[in-house]
């Protein structure tokens, strides 16, 4: 039962998950394209695109908590129920992290918080790239399956992480344009850098969606 009901969970976070990316992607698209609208309102609709990102970010949490807690229940991960219990708190306390550092994001401690925030994914990342590479390569109660999941994963933070860079990158052009008005150089810069985050969005899509097709398939 208890298996049933993270399924299910599991299954509804990914469409919660795609969901917030497509509203981020239109937010952020409508912000690059609208130089007409005086720079006040066009940065209080990025401070709301960045507030519907936490989305992703739970979003991301969950799916590694839940799946997690689904393979410990299985059998593919060591721990059993053990696992599964740490699991689920481990989600809990990373959430709430995740939410302070997105409330302190502007005062000066966010930036150490953020780096701590990011270097665990980098650990992470490395991680999951390891357990499905050796699982891959030696006698594992993973499954084959499982692991390329793993290793599609890592893809998908990496994507994720790609995203962010854009994005630092866009704040360093928008704070330009704060201070010297709208040019048509700065607007063709934050469009290009919107194209290039876009290009790596659809990668992030094309990961999850063989992530999918491992999960119902399971060669």
């Amino acid at each position: 039962m208890l298996e049933t009901i993270l399924l299910v969970a599991h299954i509804t976070v990914l469409g919660y998950w795609l969901g917030s990316e497509f509203v981020i992607n239109s937010g952020y698209r409508y912000v690059c394209r609208t130089s007409s609208l005086p720079f006040e309102e066009r940065n209080k609709l990025m401070d709301h695109v960045l507030n519907v990102d936490q989305h992703v970010r739970y979003a991301l949490i969950l799916q590694i908590g839940l799946g997690t807690a689904l393979a410990a229940l299985y059998g593919y991960f060591p721990g059993g129920s053990t696992t599964a219990m740490a699991a689920g708190i481990g989600t809990v306390v990373w959430l709430g992290f995740v939410e302070y550092i997105h409330h302190a994001r502007k005062e000066p401690v966010g930036a150490t918080l953020g780096m701590i925030d990011r270097s665990s994914r980098y650990g992470l990342m490395i991680g999951l790239v390891i357990a499905g590479t050796t699982s891959l390569m030696a006698d594992s109660d993973i499954p084959n399956w499982l692991a390329w999941k793993l290793i599609l994963f890592a893809c998908v933070m990496a994507s994720g992480v790609g995203i962010r860079i854009s994005i630092i990158d866009f704040y360093g052009t928008w704070a330009k344009i704060k201070e010297h008005g709208s040019t048509p150089e700065y607007e063709q810069s934050i469009w290009h850098i919107y194209k290039y985050g876009t290009g790596i969005l659809i990668g992030l899509w094309v990961f999850i969606a063989a992530i999918v097709v491992l999960s119902v398939w399971k060669p």
